[in-house]
């Protein structure tokens, strides 16, 4: 285990040195969920076209049920497993670049694993609709990218946010087909 903290380590320096200072204010702007309203109204709009209202609903229901899991479970990981963040870390702290620090753990990232959860609960949703469904997941790549390029999050903590965040977006996608055929079983 120590092999692969260190090797996670060493790819977290190289990957946080290839920023500068001239794109800090982008990552900065990036990593804000916030920011992501535009795209997720976009996304919103192609769920309401080809399903609806009442899906859109229940979409939007079950995603805010989903990342209400995400981040607690995230939460309960951290708390538990209490790997230092970065920018907090002693070992590398003073030969990397720091554009933002959070006194949080690190492991693992609910950045990763919440948009990671969402982007493939819609996907599996517009795939049937949209030949390239598969470019949404573009934004947990660059959102979670964020956080290595402003010194908060190791790799390892986006790859294992990504994997549990994969993981849930598809359970969640299960249970909201579960409730689609019972509640809506005339759009089948």
């Amino acid at each position: 285990m120590d092999k692969i903290i260190q090797l996670d380590k060493e790819l977290f320096v190289f990957l946080n040195g290839l920023g500068s200072e001239a794109f800090d204010g982008f990552w900065l702007f990036l990593t804000k969920q916030l920011h992501w309203t535009p795209f997720f109204l976009f996304i919103f709009y192609l769920l309401f076209k080809k399903l609806g209202w009442k899906h859109l609903l229940l979409i939007v229901v079950s995603i805010a049920v989903m990342l209400t899991f995400t981040d607690q479970f995230t939460n309960l990981i951290k708390d538990n497993v209490q790997r230092l963040r970065p920018c907090n870390d002693l070992e590398i702290k003073d030969i990397i670049r720091i554009v933002k620090c959070s006194d949080t753990f690190s492991y693992f990232s609910g950045h990763a694993m919440n948009s990671t959860a969402s982007t493939m609960f819609v996907f599996l949703i517009l795939r049937k609709y949209y030949r390239y469904a598969f470019l949404l997941f573009l934004f947990p790549l660059i959102f979670a990218y964020s956080r290595i390029y402003l010194g908060l999050h190791f790799p390892g903590d986006i790859l294992s946010g990504y994997f549990f965040g994969a993981l849930s977006g598809y359970g969640f996608s299960k249970l909201y087909d579960i409730f689609r055929r019972k509640y809506f079983p005339e759009s089948l």
